[in-house]
């Protein structure tokens, strides 16, 4: 890259040459720009950078289908840009020809920003969605910012959209470009000074999708003998088995280690033959350990974790990351240095020069092991159960290869944080597409209906949101038995900083609801059992019922654990010296 490829003029123009770098280095050539004002930050880049030819045509409609002639000459994606308002429509048939016909088209829409929109600005129309079904994927972008972040935002989106217009099938995608003024190149200090941190690496990662084939990436096979890691994310695969002996064999040749998100596979196929680490959420809670643990290379199966400490490590590390997933729409919130693989994971090949490098996984290991005694053997000061314990409590005692439906919420990140690498093959059941609590009873209800008797894991917050799930028991085929955390309202927010705000966080927050849970129970002809103490939730789940529903409620005080385990993981943390 060129030192003057980016215009540090003003935050729309770097923006806009930012949006056009991407695009070049994702191997589009050519761009069709119908004149107008709106489109000015992006209509500089394309005429400025060297390795774009831009062509000007006056008439919208016949600058479309002139696209639609030059992708079909060339075979890869042309850019079409237009202003905001009615330009946009003119684009339409040769969208839909380009759809039809399967010719990728990168249509870009300039727009006013959404102050400007529903209050008769001039030039302004609804755009978002404009073109319905007859696109492969659309988008719009954040208004510019001239930060680093958004930045890796940009171009990791504007990446993405040139890889839908060729894969899984080529066709049209739309990206509405919303801009405040100044349109023009404004001189801005602010913006200057983020040349030192937009160097040649930051485009480094980026592929050309019109040279490398569906699924393949040159950075699998640089990245073998560097330091890496493989992160396992919420995973339910086709063939567990199968997924397990991949992700095993990979690292065993490789040498990397593998975080494994609390419901992923690994987690529970654990042999001892690969360095599988739980408790990477405490031990990056350490600064100096986090600095030194950081990747060159990550590998990441299926998703990113739930960990949030994780995913912002990741963010801030600069290490180049590869997404294994078979879907073909984004699946990287991080924005990072992210080159996709759409493959699935049992079609991974490692191949290594020589021995693996170990020290790296070892360093990994001995933290896991010092963080996870410290998180079991301290103390518990509170009576009663502490939440966090029961994950333990099951991953212990649940007969082997017992379903299990995590809630999410607090249920899922104390899976997460507390549940140990085991070879117990528990089978993790999970709603985490949206990461709502919408139907986590009736969800737990289909998983164990014709299967082996079965487990749900909830707060009390989920299980009230969806009660009615009590109505599938008569019906259900097995028995479930439901493992149920009740702290009179949501865990999850003490962990937030909105609940050091009283008022107004536990009337809106935490929302106590203060059922009596037994009741409900009765009302539905569920067996309901108040579990004493650790050991008498122990014995219930070591053996489940054949047929039927019950619930098993244990009593928390949500403020109390909420303390303890942010204490815990300090504790833990600081314990990496």
């Amino acid at each position: 890259m060129s030192k003057t490829s980016l215009d540090f003029r003003g935050t729309n123009a770097l923006w806009g040459s930012v949006l056009v770098e991407t695009l070049v280095r994702s191997g589009v050539r050519d761009a069709v720009i119908s004149p107008g004002s709106r489109s000015t930050p992006v209509t500089l880049a394309l005429a400025r950078h060297e390795q774009i030819e831009a062509i000007p045509v006056l008439d919208e409609r016949s600058a479309a289908f002139f696209a639609l002639g030059l992708a079909r000459q060339h075979r890869r994606p042309v850019v079409l840009l237009c202003t905001s308002g009615s330009a946009a429509a003119n684009y339409f048939p040769a969208v839909i020809e380009a759809q039809e016909s399967g010719v990728p088209l990168i249509v870009m829409t300039a727009d006013r920003p959404p102050e400007l929109r529903g209050c008769a600005s001039g030039q302004t129309i609804d755009q978002r969605k404009i073109y319905g079904g007859h696109v492969n994927h659309e988008h719009e972008l954040a208004v510019p910012e001239a930060s680093v972040g958004m930045l890796r935002y940009l171009r990791q989106t504007v990446a993405q959209m040139c890889e839908r217009s060729l894969r899984p099938q080529a066709g049209p995608v739309h990206l509405n470009v919303p801009f405040r003024d100044p349109l023009a190149p404004v001189a801005d200090r602010a913006v200057a000074a983020l040349e030192s941190q937009l160097g040649p690496e930051f485009f480094a990662h980026l592929e050309d999708f019109t040279r490398t084939e569906f699924g393949q990436s040159c950075v699998w096979q640089r990245a073998l003998s560097a330091r890496g890691l493989i992160i396992a994310g919420p995973e339910i695969p086709t063939d567990v088995t199968t997924y397990v002996e991949k992700v095993r064999a990979l690292s065993c040749e490789m040498g990397w280690p593998v975080l494994a998100d609390g419901v992923s596979p690994l987690r529970h196929h654990f042999t001892g033959d690969v360095a599988v680490i739980s408790t990477y959420d405490t031990i990056l809670r350490n600064v100096g350990a986090a600095r030194d643990l950081l990747p060159r290379y990550v590998l990441c199966l299926g998703s990113w974790p739930t960990s949030k400490v994780l995913r912002q490590w990741l963010e801030q590390s600069g290490a180049e990351l590869v997404l294994v997933t078979e879907r073909g729409d984004n699946r990287d919130c991080l924005h990072g240095r992210t080159r996709h693989l759409r493959v699935p994971v049992e079609s991974l090949v490692a191949k290594i020069l020589g021995e693996p490098d170990l020290s790296y996984a070892a360093i990994w290991q001995k933290a896991d092991a010092a963080v996870t005694k410290i998180l079991h053997d301290e103390p518990r000061p509170m009576p009663g159960v502490f939440e966090g314990d029961i994950t333990r409590i099951l991953a212990k005692n649940l007969p082997q290869e017992t379903p299990l439906w995590v809630a999410s919420s607090m249920a899922i990140r104390d899976v997460e944080y507390f549940w140990p690498a085991t070879n117990r093959r528990t089978a993790m059941y999970f709603n985490r597409g949206a990461n709502g609590i919408d139907g986590t009873l009736s969800s737990a209800m289909g998983m164990a209906h014709g299967n082996q008797p079965s487990v749900l894991l909830t707060g009390d917050l989920a299980m009230l949101h969806d009660s009615n799930g009590f109505l599938l028991s008569g019906r259900l085929k097995g028995s479930l038995t439901i493992v149920l955390i009740n702290n009179n309202g949501g865990g999850i927010f003490e962990h937030l900083p909105i609940a050091g705000f009283q008022p107004p966080f536990e009337e809106f927050f935490a929302t106590p609801q203060s059922v009596d849970f037994g009741k409900l129970c009765a009302a539905h002809g569920v067996d309901h059992i108040a579990v004493r103490d650790a050991a008498h939730l122990s014995d219930l789940v070591a053996e489940l019922p054949s047929a039927g529903v019950r619930v098993l409620e244990v009593t928390t005080d949500r403020k109390q654990d909420a303390a303890f385990r942010k204490r815990l993981f300090a504790r833990a943390a600081a314990s990496l010296g």
